[in-house]
């Protein structure tokens, strides 16, 4: 009978810490991406002339603005 409390606690253990380890990498992650987003405005600037098109600057806003909001 011990040893399946034995067992059971050492299953809690791991999934209590992979549900913290998920929950750290994703807050992590999230405040590293606005502080280092993975595009910006001369990135999309340059896309946007590849595909063809000449973007202004209220186009580059409004795209700029949908990957914040992503994140």
């Amino acid at each position: 009978m011990e040893l399946l409390f034995d067992i059971l606690k050492v299953l809690f253990g791991i999934i209590i810490g992979g549900i913290i380890g998920f929950i750290v990498a994703k807050n992590y992650m999230k405040s590293y991406f606005k502080k280092n987003p993975p595009i910006n405005e001369q990135m999309i600037k340059i896309m946007m002339q590849q595909m063809g098109r000449t973007p202004n600057q209220k186009q580059i806003n409004q795209m700029m603005k949908a990957m914040n909001k992503q994140f």
